[in-house]
């Protein structure tokens, strides 16, 4: 048996000596739903600790994670199925029994590695050695992240999609807030007005003469249909 081997048994068998004591110390409470679940998330290989394994729950979600030791603590209803997630590792469940007369649960789970499988790849050489250089200067690259993330960052770009995106509920609420500070701060006053303001006045008068507010005939743009035939103009 290998070292490691031996210390992950000796660290399960030290973890159930002790939920066994405890559980023999605590005495269960009546009508309460809740209970304390405890254990450990090892390695299935080499009984290793798992650190920072999500601990979730199929009625609040998020519970909890492991420790660096994979030790956890959490509290959870008869009933619940509690999920454990680990990028490396294969996602695991355990339903916790609804039977128990105990306030305290314990398991210690066992994790296996997730293998990822890639697709095959094949590299084939081109027919002749002279054709390198003329592919290396006219084969159209694509893009790589880096060089489209600049892209959307570019200024123009997210102006563009600042000017389409409709306002958000801060926008909404900020507009808002700032309407109501300005009608309460002329509360139970008038507000000014530029009826006697020698600036509007002029204003109003150079529109006056620029011909800004006669009416104007509205402009008609021909349409033309896409499935009309197209004819050659000289």
């Amino acid at each position: 048996m290998s070292f490691g081997a031996f210390r992950g048994m000796f660290i399960l068998s030290t973890f159930l000596l002790f939920c066994n004591q405890a559980v023999a110390q605590r005495k269960p409470q009546k009508n309460n739903p809740y209970i304390l679940f405890t254990g450990l998330v090892l390695t299935s290989d080499s009984l290793k600790p798992i650190p920072l394994v999500s601990i979730k729950s199929s009625r609040r979600g998020l519970i909890g994670y492991s420790d660096e030791n994979g030790f956890f603590d959490v509290v959870v209803r008869r009933g619940d199925t509690v999920f454990f997630i680990q990028v490396e590792k294969v996602s695991s469940s355990h339903i916790i029994p609804d039977s128990l007369t105990s306030n305290r649960y314990s398991v210690v789970k066992l994790m296996t590695q997730d293998t990822l499988h890639l697709s095959a790849i094949f590299i084939k050489a081109l027919p002749l050695k002279t054709l390198f250089n003329h592919e290396f200067v006219n084969r159209d690259i694509p893009d790589d992240p880096l060089e489209r993330a600049r892209k959307n960052l570019e200024n123009e770009a997210i102006k563009e999609e600042l000017r389409l995106r409709p306002a958000d509920a801060a926008q909404s609420q900020a507009l808002l807030a700032r309407n109501r500070a300005e009608q309460l701060y002329y509360y139970n006053q008038i507000p000014p007005q530029n009826y006697l303001s020698p600036t509007a006045w002029m204003q109003f008068f150079e529109a006056w003469k620029r011909g800004d507010y006669k009416k104007k005939a509205p402009t008609k743009t021909p349409y033309i249909s896409p499935y009309s035939p197209k004819t050659n103009t000289p």
